[in-house]
């Protein structure tokens, strides 16, 4: 006997979707660091991703552009090697003494979800699921995020929000709009995935981009980084 959850519409509750590198933490590299030397086991390619910009894009987008950077075949299953090495990789990887969390994120986070259930927090990250979950583990940050949208789930970027929005309703029973989204990202990226769906972005300049270029980028907001807490919280009642 099977039965669907009853949806409800939450009329005063934001789904407020974090992007993770940059933006909640460093890593260290690692994430670099583990494509390379997935490309350095798999095709003997030294520093096989040197010269491709990675900020703001998917896992698998990046893995694609460094399949076509050095003309390798793009089937028989060749991703899923890459994608299975990478994560072999990044599992070492990620224990590195240059990883940290951003400024204020952990404060934002605790204050978030020490409401009244106003706010709901999500992933919207280019990162594949389980390459987000290994990065965020040493931080102790995954309890925060039940839900998301990933990598793995679109290449492209600017899908990913409808998955977000659909799989916080299949945990939570709950429907949210577009316009209660904020995404919170370091990248033009970030900014350019909310806005064709009417969805807000906060940008953080804690990542490779300046304040003047989020803001160009169209963000309805743009700070430093997250260490005034009271200020975030503002920001997201405004937007």
């Amino acid at each position: 006997m099977t039965y669907r959850k009853k949806t409800d519409y939450c009329k005063h509750m934001k789904l407020i979707l974090f992007d993770i590198d940059g933006t909640l933490i460093d890593s260290g590299g690692a994430g670099t660091r583990s494509l390379d030397l997935a490309f350095k086991e798999l095709f003997s390619i030294d520093n096989a991703f040197e010269g491709i910009s990675m900020a703001g894009k998917t896992d698998i987008q990046i893995m694609k552009e460094g399949i076509a950077k050095h003309n390798l075949p793009s089937e028989n299953g060749i991703l899923s090697e890459i994608i299975n090495t990478y994560i072999k990789n990044l599992v070492i990887e990620i224990n590195n003494d240059k990883k940290h969390v951003k400024p204020g994120i952990k404060e934002a986070l605790k204050m978030l979800t020490s409401g009244n259930g106003n706010y709901q927090l999500g992933l919207l990250t280019g990162n594949i699921e389980q390459g987000a979950r290994i990065k965020l583990d040493p931080f102790g940050l995954n309890s925060y995020f039940p839900s998301g949208a990933f990598g793995n789930d679109d290449e492209d970027r600017n899908k990913l929000l409808p998955i977000a929005l659909e799989r916080f309703k299949g945990i939570s029973g709950k429907e949210i709009n577009f316009n209660d989204c904020i995404i919170v990202g370091d990248t033009p990226r970030d900014v350019h995935c909310a806005k064709p769906y009417g969805a807000s972005c906060i940008a953080v300049a804690t990542g490779p981009y300046s304040v003047s270029s989020l803001v160009e980028a169209g963000a309805d907001l743009v700070m430093k980084d997250l260490s005034d807490t009271d200020a975030f919280l503002k920001a997201i009642k405004g937007v």
